[in-house]
């Protein structure tokens, strides 16, 4: 049987029927399914109690509603707190007793003295130990294990308050990190000739890291379906005044390649040659422009003294014009020889398939995600699709680049790769202006004139085209199960990796050992 609350919450075609709806014409807070609000919260009620907690000209800012869940009891509004004694008590004192764990055998002090403020932080639920144990982490560079743990995108928020929670366990790639460490290392550089105003560029851009890293095992929101790259903390006073730290999920992305397959690309592309380009370059192109969005593109840039936090001034629209802007920086440098100079890039071919890429995808292949009549609602599907509509119109007059017809399919059509840079970096100086400076008016303009209506004739053809093709347009994964081999002795001597056969047999496991 299927309770009459299960039932609706699938089948019902009226109520909560998108996760996070951003229509700028309704209530996104009453309209989304996601479970952040209470039944009876609106959007005016997020708006009045976090206006009344944001202090004007506080530089150093907490994260509010991070943790929490806002509820009205009686005609007053408060915050469920996610900690030891209030909401998730139970799931966060196992994750308190595994940390606890973790700081035993942590690999040196600054490893350890992180982890025992995250513990703290879970169990206080105290938003300014969040922002001391991001500080601290951010400082734990050394040793061969690092993780990801809490609650931290805010995707899945309308609002972009609270956070979902998720964690990583990671190892570092140790050749991999060593050639691509020149990044962070090169970070003022990139910031220096980026083409932002002077205004906006950082003077000093502090403690950037870098690592690839292969992935143990992944959960809640990183799991199954997982970021190839993260750049974090998100809070912009502590990326300006100590740093981000910046990875990138090697296995990830490779396990990415091999599942693809190059049909999609052969279909989508307007020539042989530039499939063939895609094919010889387009792996290495991608781990550049992920590392170049992480690294460089989230770390640059600075808001305006007296300018709240993107989240209050552009609201709805935070998230996919800071993921834009974090892609424009990459393409942008994609197309300079800097890339050659410092050994990462043999030659301007990877950076004119980075481009024939992401062209391609952010006007067509992305739609196979989409059922036929839905607007774009993800913030990186939008991201992708406002930059490749907004270059296309305007290098349309100059020959830069163009949506051609080819018997009777549709193709993007790059004629000018160095006029397309320009145009990338034309955009990103713009949207970096509005972050920098809290144009919502702007923002909003940008996103929807460009980023979320979707050609329905376009729409249709890609799904015709594509539907040939085996390889699904989302990625799962499936965890290691790790154990522990020890010798006659009880000493360890190794760690056995098993996987189990199928999604459904994770988590089925998964609820019988671990749910509440």
């Amino acid at each position: 049987t299927l309770s009459d609350e299960a039932f609706t919450a699938i089948f019902d075609t009226v109520n909560d029927i998108k996760k996070v709806n951003l229509d700028p014409n309704s209530d996104i807070v009453l309209k989304s399914a996601v479970n952040m609000y209470g039944p009876n919260i609106t959007e005016a009620d997020v708006d009045t109690f976090y206006g009344a907690l944001s202090v004007e000209g506080d530089t150093t800012p907490i994260s509010y509603g991070l943790n929490s869940r806002l509820v009205k009891n009686n005609g007053t509004i408060e915050e469920e707190v996610y900690k030891i004694g209030g909401k998730y008590s139970a799931q966060l004192e196992k994750v308190v007793a595994n940390l606890e764990k973790a700081v035993e055998v942590a690999e040196n002090p600054a490893q350890a003295d992180a982890l025992k403020l995250l513990i703290e932080y879970y169990r206080t639920g105290d938003l300014k130990v969040w922002d001391a144990y991001n500080i601290a982490w951010l400082a734990a560079t050394e040793g061969d294990i690092d993780y990801i743990n809490g609650f931290i995108e805010v995707y899945n928020d309308p609002k972009g308050y609270r956070g979902s929670y998720e964690t990583v366990v990671q190892i570092k790639d140790f050749d991999m990190s060593a050639k691509m460490s020149v990044l962070a290392e090169n970070a003022q550089w990139f910031e220096d000739n980026s083409p932002l105003r002077e205004e906006h560029k950082k003077k000093e851009v502090k403690g950037v890291s870098y690592k690839v890293v292969n992935v143990a095992s992944e959960a809640g929101d990183a799991s199954p379906s997982t970021p190839i790259g993260v750049n974090l903390p998100n809070a912009d006073w502590i990326r300006a005044a100590h740093g981000s730290k910046s990875v990138s999920l090697g296995n990830i992305v490779l396990a990415y390649g091999k599942a693809g397959g190059s049909g999609v690309t052969e279909e989508f592309s307007a020539s042989p040659e530039i499939a063939a380009r895609i094919k010889e370059h387009g792996t290495l192109a991608s781990k550049l422009h992920t590392a170049l969005h992480e690294v460089v593109g989230h770390a640059s840039g600075q808001l305006e003294k007296g300018v709240g936090t993107p989240k209050e001034t552009l609201k709805s629209y935070a998230s996919t014009l800071e993921e834009g802007r974090a892609d424009l920086l990459g393409l942008y440098y994609l197309m300079d020889t800097k890339l050659i100079d410092l050994g990462l890039m043999p030659s301007l071919e990877v950076g004119k398939a980075a481009y024939d890429n992401y062209l391609q995808s952010g006007l067509m292949v992305q739609l196979r995600r989409l059922e036929i009549g839905n607007d774009v609602e993800e913030a990186h599907m939008r991201n992708r699709q406002w930059i490749t509509k907004w270059v296309l119109e305007k290098g349309a007059a100059d020959t830069v680049c163009a949506v051609v017809k080819k018997e009777d399919k549709t193709y993007v059509e790059i004629y000018d790769y160095d006029k397309l840079r320009v145009l990338f970096g034309e955009l990103l100086k713009e949207v970096q202006r509005i972050k920098s400076q809290g144009d919502f008016n702007a923002g909003q303009a940008l996103v929807e004139n460009y980023g979320v209506k979707v050609d329905q004739v376009l729409h249709q053809e890609v799904l015709d085209r594509s539907a040939k093709f085996e390889s699904a347009p989302y990625g799962g994964f499936i965890n290691p199960r790790l154990s522990l081999v020890t010798d006659e002795a009880g000493e360890v001597t190794d760690v056995k990796v098993e996987y189990l056969k199928n999604f459904t047999d994770q988590m089925l496991e998964y609820a019988k050992k671990y749910s509440n």
